[in-house]
């Protein structure tokens, strides 16, 4: 006689898109346990930013995990040339701190009923006999439930192994730097394209200092990160070694790829859903969130296609646009000074830029034209 199932749904990470995932199945009054591998408070590198459309998608307020409210945006190449940008709408854009964020959304799957339990991490998922899927991790941690959400980030061991996402993912090198200082101006950030071949520079200001970020997007290849930074912190008035400065890796959006299996689906970073091209990360990883805790409820009652929906929903929603994302990025990253100047330099470009930032325009809606004006540049 099989085991009674622990929960509806196992979520596996923590972070926005698993927090998100698990409040609003359980805010559904869907049994959630949310199974989350780092201890509580741990920081995460992160630059931070997300579009503060995505409150639509919440009930409650997000105010709270907000460091920094964006109005403006400044586009350089090699430190000079700048172009800016304000960003339309209101409060457009914000910076949090993932270790906030976190602990804000789990504190929201909490109350709305579900099971956050953090250092417990899964070493393996498999499906049972009877239906069920099984999540194990050290100890005797052995975990039951009708549906799993993978949500266990960039370095995501179960995904593509689950047939979730791109077999072989895509990613983007990266080194993120928290540095203490008094930002000026508060409410602008920052984005340098000649300092790092084949990718950008990020600079966000937060309370209290900067998340600033060096990315490599063509290549895999890891920037020279000690002569960008040599460079660019003195530009912010700061002394070239400061800051404490984290390796990592972007899952970047490769392609188009089922999300979903049987009882199964895979959200934010670890379904490969990160801009290719300006490394935006939170917001996709929120929609993905809330868009499989939808699809899963509707399967859990019954609903056979629900979980294919997932799929589709979220190339339509993310993936087509990130289609021509990708398309731009691999023009312009091969020829960023030519990419500068006909791209950012256009007098309509930062404020189109901004929109993509901010939500309110996908690429589709800019890139035939973008990619023609470089190419034919470029021949």
């Amino acid at each position: 006689m099989s085991s009674p199932a622990d929960a509806d749904v196992i979520v596996v990470g923590a972070g926005p898109a698993g927090g998100a995932a698990a409040f609003h199945l359980a805010a559904r009054g869907r049994r959630v346990i949310l199974l989350e591998a780092q201890e509580q408070g741990r920081s995460k590198p992160c630059g931070g930013g997300m579009a503060a459309s995505v409150q639509r998608w919440f009930p409650f307020d997000l105010a709270p995990a907000v460091d920094q409210v964006i109005r403006r945006v400044r586009f350089t190449w090699c430190l000079e040339d700048p172009v800016t940008a304000e960003l339309p709408g209101e409060a457009p854009f914000w910076i949090v701190r993932r270790s906030v964020l976190d602990a804000f959304l789990g504190q929201q799957v909490v109350e709305a009923g579900g099971d956050l339990r953090h250092g417990c991490r899964a070493e393996w998922i498999e499906r049972t006999g009877d239906g069920l899927w099984e999540v194990a991790g050290p100890g005797d941690l052995r975990l039951r439930a009708r549906a799993v959400v993978i949500a266990d980030g960039s370095g995501s061991r179960f995904a593509a192994p689950l047939g979730l996402g791109p077999a072989r993912p895509r990613f983007a090198a990266t080194v993120s730097v928290e540095v203490a200082a008094d930002p000026d101006p508060a409410d602008m950030a920052r984005f340098e394209f000649g300092l790092v071949h084949h990718g950008f520079c990020w600079v966000f200001p937060r309370r209290g200092g900067y998340s600033i970020g060096v990315g490599t997007f063509v290549g895999q290849q890891e920037a020279d990160s000690g002569a960008v930074l040599s460079a660019l912190l003195p530009s912010l008035g700061l002394p070239e070694s400061a800051g404490e400065r984290r390796r990592g890796q972007l899952r970047l959006w490769n392609g188009h790829h089922p999300l979903h299996g049987q009882g199964l689906v895979a959200v934010g970073d670890a379904a490969s859903l990160c801009d290719p091209f300006l490394a935006e990360g939170l917001r996709p990883s929120l929609l993905s969130g809330c868009e499989a805790a939808a699809a899963l409820d509707r399967w859990l009652d019954g609903d056979g296609p629900a979980l294919e929906h997932y799929s589709l929903r979220m190339r339509e929603a993310w993936g087509d646009s990130m289609a021509w994302g990708k398309r731009i990025a691999q023009v312009f990253y091969r020829v960023p000074r030519v990419g500068y100047q006909l791209g950012i330099k256009r007098p309509t470009a930062p404020q189109r830029i901004a929109q993509i930032l901010s939500g309110e325009m996908g690429y589709g809606e800019i890139a035939q034209r973008v990619i023609r004006r470089l190419l034919f540049q470029r021949g």
